[in-house]
């Protein structure tokens, strides 16, 4: 098991701090923060790898026995998505029946709950339908768990950067861009801290960076950035030399764009980006702020 000295102490009576249901992305920043506070924490992954526990969550099976591999733990950390009426309560179900010791859980969500064009905070109505808010709402109700909704994760080799030609293909792709939201895996990792040190049951927060990014903006800076990198190098491939084109194919979309929209000037007014999310809650909530500062 991926633990600390101080988390093996506590794992011989099968209890830690903080077991992490689905050791991901997050965890390889959660992990090293989790060492440095000497927070007892055991992770699994579906196939054990790198010493986790090896565990699979089946939504359809009623068999406890693979919840009896799992210590005992004083908060839950679900990191995979629950979807849909029956998964939160199964879980918990199957969990606590294994398990003497009373946990909190938390589940990992994500921001796109919310979807009306305006601003939105953790206490703003939000779509009741969606299946992975189904899921959280039975979770909070079943177990009293808090629910950490995320915005647009980056760090390490994930860069918003990377993401532009996946999602701007055409030029009215990046005319219905909006605002970008996202929080750094840092202070995600931070955030989970925060709230199994202050546990706040049945409570949907919503995490963010504190920005709202313009993808007009991002994608104009970036192209900028781009080339002034790769116009000092020999263009000497079909791919660098399609690289190039690229990027100043999206500078001209950003211009013709903002002409025929009336933009006068980047970023464009929160008002103008559509939906917009005020991470502000939690982080008050938790007497602590992000670390990262905004893209760059």
């Amino acid at each position: 098991m991926q633990i600390t000295q101080h988390a093996d102490r506590h794992h011989e009576n099968k209890h830690v701090d903080l077991l992490i249901l689905g050791a991901g992305w997050t965890s390889t920043f959660l992990i090293p923060l989790l060492e440095r506070e000497g927070i007892a924490y055991a992770a699994t992954t579906t196939d054990g790898r790198d010493g986790t526990i090896s565990f699979k969550f089946d939504a359809e099976s009623r068999d406890p026995e693979p919840f009896r591999a799992l210590p005992s733990a004083t908060t839950v950390l679900i990191t995979f998505p629950l979807v849909g009426e029956g998964q939160s309560a199964r879980l918990v179900s199957l969990y606590g029946s294994t398990h003497e010791t009373a946990s909190r859980f938390v589940q990992l969500g994500a921001t796109s709950i919310w979807t009306a064009p305006t601003w939105h905070d953790d206490s703003s109505p939000y779509s009741h339908t969606d299946p992975r808010a189904v899921a959280e709402d039975e979770l909070m109700a079943k177990s009293g768990g808090a629910v950490l909704n995320l915005a647009g994760l980056y760090g390490a080799a994930r860069q918003p950067r990377d993401w532009v030609d996946r999602v701007v293909k055409t030029k009215a792709d990046l005319k219905g861009k909006g605002a970008l939201h996202v929080v750094h895996g840092e202070d995600v990792a931070r955030a989970i801290v925060a709230l199994h040190r202050n546990f706040t049951p049945g409570k949907r927060w919503l995490l963010t960076d504190l920005h709202v990014y313009d993808w007009w903006d991002l994608a104009q800076d970036w192209a900028v950035q781009t080339l002034r990198t790769t116009e000092t190098d020999e263009l000497q491939d079909d791919i660098s030399i399609a690289k190039v084109e690229r990027q100043r194919e999206l500078l001209a979309w950003v211009g013709e764009l903002m002409v025929e929209e009336g933009v006068r000037a980047l970023p464009r007014e929160t008002s103008r980006l559509g939906r917009a999310l005020d991470g502000r809650g939690f982080w008050r909530a938790m007497g602590i702020w992000p670390i990262q500062g905004r893209l760059r």
